[in-house]
């Protein structure tokens, strides 16, 4: 399942520099992710480093956009070609 960022988004920007497959953007009062970049950090982190880093816990699990780990690391290896996951 992609992350999300809700409105608890203070936009401090802490997100947008640690996600590994530049899934997150500034938007027009929040950051926002891509759900078809988002891989939960599948392939680069044991952790998802959106929701480590931010300091107000605004990234959540988005219930619309839910995949299985499989599905993740597939379109991770799309967006990392050549690339071995971690």
């Amino acid at each position: 399942m992609a992350y999300m960022i809700n409105d608890e988004c203070i936009s401090c920007g802490a997100c947008e520099p640690e996600c590994p497959n530049l899934a997150i953007s500034e938007g027009e009062t929040i950051y926002i992710v891509d759900a078809d970049k988002c891989t939960e950090c599948v392939g680069s982190f044991e952790t998802q480093q959106c929701v480590e880093i931010c300091p107000v816990d605004a990234c959540v699990p988005d219930p619309e956009h839910e995949e299985s780990r499989e599905k993740l690391l597939e379109k991770w290896q799309q967006l990392h070609p050549g690339e071995e996951p971690k």
